[in-house]
């Protein structure tokens, strides 16, 4: 099943932080194929403790052989791994932040998990990079494509996109 993920980190080496954790993410046992992967882009922190750092972002698109909450489990050993407290403060600055977008088709609607993202289609921080891989996807629930969720989201902070090769 193809399924998306959002990288973000705020603290210390962001870019090192999101390339290890794209590395751990390809070594995942249910991964079978890296699709697609957005370029790096700086934003500002959204909901953050005042004077947090800006976020580097980006956005991978892979084939998953398991099931979501499998690749969910997954994803925040990799967050702890890489220094992620696994009770780490809502919209706190964070050294790696991994959330899963989407996962083909699939609906889930849990206290544990949402699929797709429930505020996705709403955070230019999100949807500036998958607009980059995948500006056509219509996601589940919604009607626009990405791209064009993108141009009428009203939030227009700052995505500014750094580098193309990580």
């Amino acid at each position: 099943m193809r399924a998306g993920i959002a990288l973000g980190s705020n603290l210390g080496d962001r870019a090192k932080n999101l390339l290890s954790a794209r590395e751990k993410i390809f070594e995942l046992s249910g991964v079978r194929e890296l699709f697609l992967f957005s370029a790096l882009h700086e934003t500002d922190p959204v909901g953050c403790e005042p004077g947090a750092q800006k976020f580097l972002n980006a956005v991978l698109e892979l084939e998953y052989d398991d099931e979501p909450e499998q690749l969910l489990r997954e994803m925040r050993a990799i967050e702890e791994s890489l220094g992620r407290e696994p009770d780490h403060a809502r919209n706190a600055s964070r050294t790696i932040d991994l959330d899963l977008l989407y996962f083909g088709e699939r609906v889930i609607d849990r206290p544990e998990m949402r699929v797709p993202h429930p505020h996705m289609h709403l955070r230019r921080f999100v949807l500036a990079p998958l607009a980059e891989i995948r500006p056509q996807l219509i996601l589940p629930g919604q009607t626009k494509s990405v791209s064009k969720l993108l141009a009428d989201l009203p939030d227009n902070s700052a995505v500014v996109r750094i580098e193309s090769e990580w």
